[in-house]
């Protein structure tokens, strides 16, 4: 049994029902046995009063008081009619109540999907959502300008990359998450006996026996990258905790990867920040508080899926930022210029600004920081330089204070002139690059190191740094990323990066022999959709297009077809800077509640500006000024370079509340969370079968020889490009191609084509390499007839059957069959029709002594048949043992009968 678990929210579907004098919005489970009763008046025209009774329903007893209020709010006895209770609408959760100058809405989330599931842990992406006016009409005071209002709140589309989950923290890493209640519990906050072990293990999360106990995790969350935290602050201290849904804005993708057959799971999670969020031209640099405009945290998580257990399974995570260059500086937009001029607002000698950004960086990732600034160095006037030449003396200035061991890394890197170079491989430099950023700064897994990593031990996993300890690995420091917009250039660093720690995790679970990807394989295709994916929603969000440079583009492989097409989104992103970043800016100017309307106040769209609505501390003299010497917070020092928010200080305990429940509550119950038994659902649209899956959308049809995502295809093999030319032909081909298919490489052979060797790569391309192995054709005029199966007699009376007998000539017969699927070999007709007498025994139950039905020979298992069961049950427990011969060979049977 888990000892910490996270809670899963009770309130999972609302129901609003109206009155004229009331909304009663009805909250339950999904299995529908709790439900809570939230009354909101209508009879206030300008405040929210809501009243939380804080009691717990059942069906029957929900049932009973809606059937009094529909008694209860008729004009006359016996009624029937709208003038009761009427249902209003259906929801899965509140965003927030917000008022502008008449009375209260309440925002509703009315459709989601599912997008990704980390440990049985769904994560939803807001679909639709209703905007409903709380007042009643016979009360409503109202204001011409209000509609306006209406307007503009609503220009910040919530169906547009906002997602939530009701059991998983978005907000935190994944490390936060797992780690930091462990964390309390090691340190002693928390009495545990030995009532909470248990040798048992469920696939998801452990049934222990009634007495057991789990202590709940119920954690505040990240303000930083909550967009709706304005939206529930008049609320928060008054409803319960399932009322509250937390919401993130940026991106979330999953695929799956088949390994021969394991499932791992690759998330991307990117967390836009609500502080001094904006559009490109409007929102530059850093506010007086240190939060930079377009600063974004993407975390990769890998997890064997498998296991699902949080406790039990294998989960890896990586976390990097990028972000706008912390300095005062801005851009005019009045020139209407593609690029305007930067300009520096403020002179900034002691680097306050960038003091106060590290110092969060420092709380929320530990030491080492590593900067990676790709504006250019050399241009004919100065533009992007002039950002150079303000940050690196900031850095130093920070540096001299700091411990050596903690100061802060610079790598400054000109990408674009690299890339107009022909000489020069931009991609190989960055691999450089992120081999040394992720060598210092290490990651994230919940496991101890495989025992096999001391036998084979590679040079590259001892030099990896990060903090070891005896139940796994920890990310300290992080790697920030910058150039002028944070867009393009900075999307392909992130991915080099990504694809650089995504070789150490799947080392880290077990799942390669070598910490080294190549380009073209399942995997990295796989992967690289993921962050082009990332990289055009992030830029949509803040550049009004997409990517305008691509992996590709800086591979120098992108079709022609590519240049025309980077030219429009380059048209798109000048057309939404020029004429709608304005629009967009006040949207969410007004979303995230920076500006509240007032009636004494100027409106919105009367403001020159919008400079003193985010530089909150530029009116005000402060109360105290911070050190220029000692920049950092108290505390922080002390526990680098582990995060200062991860470790077990008091600070933190007052962010957690702990409390012990029973291990069949409902509140952790992660098993019914992720299969719903009580829902009808369909096969085909869960989610499961519907993700992205790198054996059926990456690997290509003709493949018979490796399976293996790890293989070097050439560029023009996807699954991707066979599947939008399928017909009966191509199908047939295909099937006769598998079926006649040599058998696989060795197990040293795929291992090596886990290296990387680019080099060897252009110089071979045309040779017979890793890349494609001849294959050959079934022949046309093969004969193909039906199996003869010899039959055996009828039984003139009950049977049992003795299973004392050697399973091995049973199972060739059965192997024998998958392999002839599709295609009979010519086999001796006297060998087929062989009687099956030494392979099953059937003896009437009238031979047994005792002449019952209930008596049998007990069955004999053999060595074999024993290892095999022992090894499911070490798969359960998360003990995985490595991929024997017979078993490639044995997935590849299955890759041919499955998918050819």
């Amino acid at each position: 049994m888990p000892l910490t678990a996270a809670v899963i929210s009770g309130l999972q579907r609302l129901v609003l029902y109206e009155t004229r004098a009331r909304f009663f919005l009805v909250g339950c489970n999904h299995a529908q046995t709790k439900h809570r009763v939230l009354k909101i008046d209508r009879t206030e025209p300008r405040d929210l009063v809501i009243i939380d009774d804080k009691h717990v329903y059942s069906q029957q007893e929900v049932r009973e008081l809606l059937g009094r209020l529909d008694l209860g709010n008729r004009t006359k006895i016996g009624q029937k009619g709208s003038s009761g209770l009427s249902r209003a609408v259906t929801s899965y959760g509140i965003v927030g109540f917000v008022r502008f100058l008449e009375g209260y809405y309440i925002i509703l989330v009315t459709k989601h999907r599912k997008v990704a599931d980390i440990g049985g842990h769904a994560i939803y992406k807001i679909e639709d959502t209703n905007m409903i006016y709380i007042p009643n009409d016979s009360v409503r005071v109202t204001h011409p300008d209000e509609a306006r209002y209406v307007r503009i709140f609503q220009n910040v589309d919530l169906s547009s990359n906002f997602y939530f989950s009701y059991s998983y923290d978005l907000s935190h890493s994944l490390q936060h998450n797992l780690s930091m209640l462990c964390a309390l519990c090691k340190g002693g906050d928390l009495e545990m006996g030995s009532s909470c072990r248990q040798d048992g293990f469920d696939i998801f999360e452990d049934e222990g026996v009634p007495t057991q106990g789990v202590f709940l995790d119920v954690s505040e969350p990240y303000e930083k990258y909550v967009w709706n935290s304005k939206l529930l602050e008049k609320v928060k201290d008054t409803l319960h905790s399932d009322w509250l849904m937390y919401i993130i804005h940026g991106f979330c993708g999953q695929s799956k990867l088949l390994i021969y057959g394991r499932p791992v799971h690759v998330t991307l999670i990117a967390r836009r920040s609500s502080r001094f969020a904006g559009t490109r031209f409007l929102k530059r640099g850093a506010n007086c508080e240190g939060d930079v405009a377009n600063e974004v945290e993407t975390e990769q998580i890998i997890h064997d899926a498998s296991v699902m257990s949080f406790t039990m399974g294998s989960y890896s995570s990586y976390v990097q930022v990028r972000g706008s260059v912390p300095l005062y500086w801005s851009q005019d937009i009045s020139t209407m210029m593609p690029k305007p001029p930067i300009r520096l607002d403020q002179a900034d000698p002691f680097a306050h600004v960038a003091a106060l950004h590290f110092d969060q960086m420092f709380r929320r990732f530990g030491s080492p920081i590593i900067i990676l600034n790709l504006v250019k160095k050399r241009e004919k006037r100065k533009h992007e330089k002039i950002l150079s030449e303000e940050l690196y003396p900031a850095i130093i200035n920070l540096n001299q204070f700091l411990p050596p061991e903690h100061s802060i890394d610079y790598i400054a890197w000109d990408m674009a002139r690299y890339t107009k170079s022909k000489l020069c491989n931009v991609l190989d430099r960055l691999s450089m690059i992120a081999e040394n950023v992720v060598k210092r700064t290490g990651f994230f897994v919940n496991r101890s190191d495989f025992y096999c990593h001391s036998l084979r031990l590679d040079e590259r996993w001892g030099d990896l740094g990060g903090c070891v300890m005896p139940s796994g690995r920890m990310q300290t420091g992080v790697l920030r990323t910058n150039c002028v917009d944070c867009l393009d250039r900075t999307n392909t660093a992130q991915f080099m990066v990504g694809k650089c720690a995504l070789a150490y995790q799947l080392y880290a679970l077990g799942m390669i022999d070598k910490p080294k990807l190549q380009f073209d394989t399942d995997c990295v295709r796989l992967f690289e959709e993921l962050y082009e994916d990332h990289g055009d929603t992030l830029s949509l969000q803040y550049g009004g297009s997409q990517l305008v440079h691509r992996v590709k583009t800086y591979r120098k492989i992108a079709p022609w077809t590519q240049h025309s097409r980077d030219i429009m989104q380059t048209l798109s992103r000048y057309y939404s800077n020029a004429f709608s970043d304005a629009d967009r800016q006040d949207a969410i100017n007004l979303f995230l509640q920076v500006y509240q309307p007032g009636e004494n106040k100027p409106h919105l769209w009367e403001l020159p500006t919008d400079f003193y609505l985010h530089q909150s501390n530029s009116m005000d003299l402060p109360p105290y000024r911070r050190s220029y010497t000692c920049w950092w917070s108290d505390g922080v020092l002390t526990y680098l370079p582990l995060p200062y928010d991860e470790v077990p200080c008091e600070e933190n305990r007052t962010k957690v509340a702990v409390k012990r429940v029973n291990c069949y509550d409902e509140a952790i119950d992660t098993y019914t969370e992720f299969y719903k038994p009580y829902e009808l659902s369909s096969f085909d649209d869960t989610y499961c079968v519907t993700m992205t899956n790198s054996a059926r959308d990456f690997m290509p049809k003709t493949v018979g020889v490796d399976p293996s995502p790890f293989t070097v295809r050439k560029p023009e093999e996807t699954g991707k490009s066979v599947l939008g030319k399928s017909s009966k032909d191509e199908t047939l081909l295909q099937r006769k191609t598998a079926a006649s298919a040599p058998p696989p490489p060795s197990e040293e052979a795929v291992s090596s084509s886990s290296e990387d060797d680019s080099e060897e790569e252009r110089e071979d391309d045309g040779s017979a390499s890793q890349r494609s192995t001849p294959i050959k054709l079934a022949e046309s005029g093969d004969s193909v007839r039906p199996q003869e199966v010899a039959t055996c007699p009828p039984r003139l009376a009950p049977s049992a059957v003795h299973v004392g007998w050697n399973p091995s000539h049973l199972l060739k017969r059965f192997a024998h069959l998958g392999q002839n699927q599709h295609k009979v070999e010519k086999t001796d007709r006297q060998a087929e029709q062989r009687p099956l007498e030494n392979v099953i025994n059937l003896s009437p139950v009238s031979s047994f002594t005792a002449d019952s039905v209930y008596e049998v020979c007990v069955p004999r298992v053999d060595a074999e048949s024993r290892a095999l069961f022992e090894g499911h049950v070490q798969a359960n427990r998360g003990i995985i043992r490595s991929l024997r011969p017979e078993d490639t060979l044995l997935y590849r049977e299955y890759v041919k009968n499955r998918y050819m």
